[in-house]
């Protein structure tokens, strides 16, 4: 409870009373200031029994999935039953890895009635979060005091990996000279008729043969333009640490859900491999929706792992993946010391018959200390420690070309697009 304005009245008249009784030499004026505080704690327990006997529901109108990074709208709507209109503060609240602004929101809802507020909430992390009830107090009808209500809330809410929402995100990240899906077989011969399988396009399927059999018929063509991407994603401890609005291995998680749906779009086969120390999902080359999906649930369900990663583990098991040439995208922390090295024997491991292609982020606060100007003491320090970081990062990534590995790496906004351009040029390359 915490008193308000009419209440703090109530006690300034008791104590200017109190002081006037004991000054007057009358004994009826000693005892007035019994009746404002006698009025006050009838009035505050009157209060009391009414915010006890109020009920008030919260329902919290959220999307059926959040998706990593996002932003959606969610309304927090108040009702209550009771006969006289009622003003009630609250703080919105959001589960932890979420932001959402969080000020304190005064509401009058009318009598029967219900009102609300929406708010944007983003998700920072992966995973299934209990949506917490936001602290919540009444006021009381004679406005003499706030009263906190603890109310009976319960709701899950899902966090998933984003993926595109329309032509025009998809458009805007595929590089000119991609080859589009809708071209699959044009111009090459029919190899055979064979039954359709789950997952095939409708764009190689035989309408007059499915028509003539009474079941779905699909063609194979003598010239197979289907290609094989390996998307290795990095979940050791490094992958935790802070990249914008959100962590490195979400950004990870949002590029693989993106690449690996456009790549199915293109009829080619996608695989995952999720590691640290370990593998520690693997989904091999797949096609098709189904495809989609299931490296969609896996990167839903995936977490980032308390120990160091060690990319050479994730290569080995690549090769037990893949047999003809493949893109093997490695969304890894260029920047570990840790695993340096065994990023460079993974690059050595892969590249006789495979094409790897390393993927980072780079420190947007170390490129702007390294290049800001001093205005402290201290700054000249600390633009040496950022100048040796970002021409260490430099030197990496030089290492990693050498090794006949592309590699790059790039800000959260860029990430996105510079892996795009990688798979552009593989399957130029091999339609070459």
């Amino acid at each position: 409870m915490s008193l308000r304005i009419n209440s703090l009245l109530f006690v300034l008249l008791t104590a200017v009373l109190a002081v006037l009784g004991d000054w007057s030499p009358q004994p009826a004026v000693s005892k007035l200031w019994l009746l404002p505080a006698a009025l006050l704690l009838l009035g505050l327990a009157y209060e009391s029994w009414y915010v006890s006997r109020s009920t008030v529901t919260l329902k919290i109108e959220t999307p059926e999935r959040f998706l990593l990074g996002r932003g959606a709208a969610v309304r927090f709507a108040f009702a209550h039953a009771a006969r006289r209109a009622m003003i009630l503060e609250f703080a919105p609240a959001a589960p932890d890895y979420f932001d959402m602004e969080g000020a304190i929101v005064s509401l009058r809802i009318g009598a029967g009635a219900s009102a609300g507020i929406e708010r944007q909430a983003s998700a920072g992390r992966l995973g299934i979060f209990e949506w917490p009830a936001p602290r919540l107090r009444i006021g009381g009808p004679l406005r003499l005091a706030w009263w906190p209500k603890q109310l009976r809330f319960a709701q899950q809410v899902q966090v998933q990996p984003d993926l595109f929402h329309s032509a025009a995100q998809v458009k805007g990240l595929a590089a000119p000279g991609v080859r589009s899906g809708s071209e699959l077989g044009s111009g090459a011969e029919v190899l055979r008729l064979r039954e359709y399988r789950a997952g095939d396009s409708p764009r190689i399927v035989d309408w007059k043969a499915t028509a003539r059999a009474g079941r779905l018929i699909s063609r194979d063509f003598a010239q197979d333009h289907r290609l094989e991407i390996i998307i290795a994603v990095d979940a050791g401890r490094a992958s935790a640490l802070r990249a914008g609005t959100l962590d490195r291995f979400s950004h990870y998680i949002n590029v693989a859900a993106r690449l690996a749906q456009y790549a199915a779009g293109q009829e080619d086969l996608v695989g995952l491999v999720i590691y640290a120390d370990r593998p520690l999902a693997v989904s091999a080359p797949a096609r098709g929706v189904a495809a989609v999906a299931r490296l969609r649930s896996m990167l839903a369900a995936a977490r980032v792992a308390g120990t160091e990663s060690n990319p050479l583990y994730a290569a080995l098991r690549v090769r037990t993946l893949v047999r003809q040439r493949s893109l093997v995208v490695l969304l890894t922390d260029v920047d570990d010391t840790t695993v340096a090295s065994q990023l460079a024997q993974a690059v050595r491991l892969l590249a006789p018959k495979h094409l790897p292609f390393v993927a980072g982020l780079s420190s947007g606060a170390a490129e702007s200390m390294a290049r800001s100007p001093a205005n402290h003491w201290l700054d000249p320090y600390r633009s040496l420690a950022a100048q040796e970081y970002c021409a260490g990062l430099e030197r990496k990534v030089r290492t990693l070309n050498a090794l006949g590995a592309p590699a790059l790496v790039a800000k959260p906004d860029q990430l996105e697009r510079a892996v795009f351009a990688a798979y552009a040029n593989f399957r130029r390359s091999k339609r070459a």
